[in-house]
């Protein structure tokens, strides 16, 4: 099925309302009767596999139209996030920043998703641990804990990943230190003996998780990891149904360069370890890298932008897991209290000390 606005989108058979997926189900819900409906098929899908794509192939014959799809998606010009929006918006707010977008009619054409991991925390309790980790924030603005407190809304939003998978093999060259001590007068005197080796190291690389798109900072979606990519399932767009999904704007190359970075930094690891004794220096390194393959997917994240003396602050939460990143106002009046409180304890500190 090719995921567009109008597949996102499911009917009550009660009602006519749109029903939307309740996170930590099988289950499509009509907020407005209450109706349930099971997704259909899910059963079957779960067992089938995440089939992946040849990545040297995509790059030289391209991908067929059975593997592509045309997305409405929005363009933010403050984060450059790219974000799917339903038929009938016509403004709202960038859920990344608060930025006020006025909505066009373009279309996308982007690499269908093969699987995702459904969103397991409904809003509420993503909220719940929000409140919880701004609540351990001391030196934040009052207004920011009221926000939190009187349930401001937050957005569902399934963020776009490539995963690659690689064999290599490594060949290396390089030197084993042993240190020793050598007595110099009163002073002992450290040194190492080295010697020259060689050898060769293998790993298979499963999932390397890159985020493919720039709206959110890499250490936010590094702070909210691990995601336990054994849940995913298949892509089927009843998981999107009542949420907005954010189209990738890294591309599928520049992804992999990103992969082959932490393979490279994977691999000189293993090729320390290899080489031993107490210290290591790698001389050479030639890897032979094969049967490279990739997917696109989507994990879920709540989102919460808050407004501060006119600039932007953003939380998110994992929503398969609940851990919460975000950045923070400083309160100047919170901060010269501390500050005065501190000089006052030292002052009378000081006037017992002289005292006694």
């Amino acid at each position: 099925m090719t995921p567009t606005e109008q597949d996102h989108r499911f009917p009550c058979d009660q009602c006519g309302s749109d029903l939307r997926y309740s996170p930590g189900t099988e289950l499509l819900v009509c907020d407005h009767c209450g109706a349930q409906q099971p997704i259909e098929g899910h059963s079957i899908w779960r067992n089938s596999a995440i089939r992946e794509l040849d990545f040297q192939k995509a790059l030289r014959d391209g991908l067929s139209d059975t593997e592509m799809s045309e997305i409405r998606m929005f363009a933010c010009e403050n984060c450059g996030a790219h974000v799917e929006f339903e038929p009938n918006t016509h403004a709202a707010e960038c859920p990344f920043c608060a930025t006020p977008i006025v909505t066009g009619t373009g279309l996308e054409r982007q690499i269908k998703p093969r699987g995702l991991l459904p969103f397991a925390l409904n809003e509420d309790a993503a909220r719940t641990e929000m409140r919880n980790w701004l609540g351990r924030l001391w030196f934040a603005p009052n207004g920011l804990q009221q926000y939190a407190r009187k349930g401001r809304k937050m957005q569902g939003i399934y963020v776009p990943f490539w995963t690659y998978d690689a064999g290599t093999k490594t060949a290396y060259t390089g030197q084993r230190g042993t240190v020793y001590y050598v007595k110099v007068g009163k002073n002992t005197v450290t040194k190492v003996r080295w010697r020259g080796v060689s050898g060769r190291v293998a790993r298979f690389f499963d999932d390397v998780l890159v985020l493919a798109s720039s709206s959110l900072p890499k250490k936010y979606t590094d702070a909210l990891a691990p995601w336990d990519l054994s849940l995913m399932e298949p892509y089927q767009p009843e998981f999107l149904a009542g949420f907005r999904a954010e189209g990738y704007t890294l591309t599928l190359e520049d992804g992999y360069s990103e992969a082959r970075a932490y393979m490279d930094r994977m691999i000189l690891r293993d090729i320390k370890f290899d080489i031993g004794g107490d210290r290591q220096r790698v001389d050479s390194v030639q890897t032979q890298i094969s049967d490279v393959t990739f997917k696109h997917i989507l994990l879920p994240v709540w989102l919460a932008a808050y407004k501060y003396r006119g600039k932007t602050y953003r939380f998110v939460v994992n929503g398969q897991t609940g851990a919460v990143k975000g950045e923070r106002p400083w309160s100047a009046i919170k901060i010269a209290f501390a500050v005065l409180l501190g000089l006052i304890v030292a002052a009378i500190w000081g006037y017992y000390s002289a005292q006694n």
